[in-house]
Parts: structure tokens; sequence; C-alpha cells
């Protein structure tokens, strides 16, 4: 059990790199695909980072993409713990975009993720909590109850969408036969 509390700054990490043609589509933006792995990598990263342990993505709340990142430019991703459970992690991740010919930056994406820590069992552990330190620490951290509750729900109406649906696919004969009925 790890009790103690650490500050927002001691899990924020960074990670940068140059968007070149093979990461963009044929709009010459970077591929919604390569930065949401981004973003799962920097937020797996964070999550280590904060609890010491391997941690595991639980979900991703959101990513909203605001503006396109191009090519040749330099994408910036910073993660950090907004807010802890037990053994459950929020980690923000914000996504700026900067053209390396004018030093322009813009933010380009943001997300929330929930990440679990697990322990040397296999289960999972508990987290340190986290204490914010300045204004925009606190409000992400004031409103992180508020999407707790929110993912709870989602949580729940996803079990009963499962429940609903099953795991037959549109196109086996068991599924057909049960449409049938």
């Amino acid at each position: 059990m790890n009790k103690e509390t650490k500050t927002v700054s001691q899990s924020r990490v960074f990670k940068s790199s140059h968007v070149l043609p093979p990461d963009t589509n044929n709009h010459g933006t970077l591929f919604g695909g390569k930065l949401m792995a981004y973003i799962d990598d920097v937020a797996a990263l964070c999550a280590r980072k904060h609890s010491r342990c391997n941690a595991v993505t639980a979900s991703t709340d959101s990513i909203d993409f605001i503006k396109p990142i191009k090519v040749d430019d330099e994408v910036c991703l910073e993660a950090f713990v907004t807010w802890t459970h037990k053994t459950s992690m929020e980690i923000f991740v914000r996504v700026l975009a900067e053209n390396l010919f004018t030093g322009e930056r813009i933010v380009c994406a943001t997300s929330f993720l929930t990440f679990v820590a697990i322990g040397d069992d296999g289960q999972p552990t508990e987290v340190p909590k986290v204490m914010p330190t300045n204004e925009v620490e606190r409000y992400l951290h004031e409103t992180a109850p508020e999407r707790a509750e929110n993912r709870k729900k989602r949580r729940i109406n996803s079990k009963a969408l499962i429940e609903k649906i099953g795991s037959s696919l549109l196109w086996d004969d068991d599924y057909n036969e049960a449409e049938k009925k």
C-alpha cells in the first residue's frame, strides 16, 4: 500500500516528435490513430511514474481533436495525473503542435484517460494521492469527480449494451436464427 501524496509535477511526462510524411494522411496531417497511440503511450508513462508500478489503460474518456497537426510540425504531448481513487488514476493529456519555422504553438487535442495500477501479484494496487499546485491543476482536480461519475455511468451502459448485443457476429447463423425468434 502506498499512502504518500505526490504533486502533479512528479507525474508529468512530455513526449515530442517530428511529424514526417509517413505519419500523415492524404491531407498532409497527422493520422488520428497515430496521435491516439502517442496519447496512450505518454499517459501510460505518466501512470507508471506516479504509481511506480505497472499500469493498464482502463478507459479513454475522450480524445478531442481540435486542430490538425501538419507535416513538418513538432507534436508535443504533456500528460499528468489530475486525480486518483484507490487504485486508479485519471490522466490528462494536452497535445500541442509547433510550427518549427515560425515558433507558433497551438493546442490541437486534449484527452482524459484512466489507468489502474497493477501490483506484483497481478491485481490492482493502491496508488498515491495527487496534490495540485497551480490553478489549472486545481481546476482539473476539482472537476475530476464529475468525470469519474460519468465514467461509472458509461461503464454501466456499456455492460448493458454488451448484454443486449451479445458476441455473435451479424453474419453468423446463430445471430440470424436469434433474430427470427
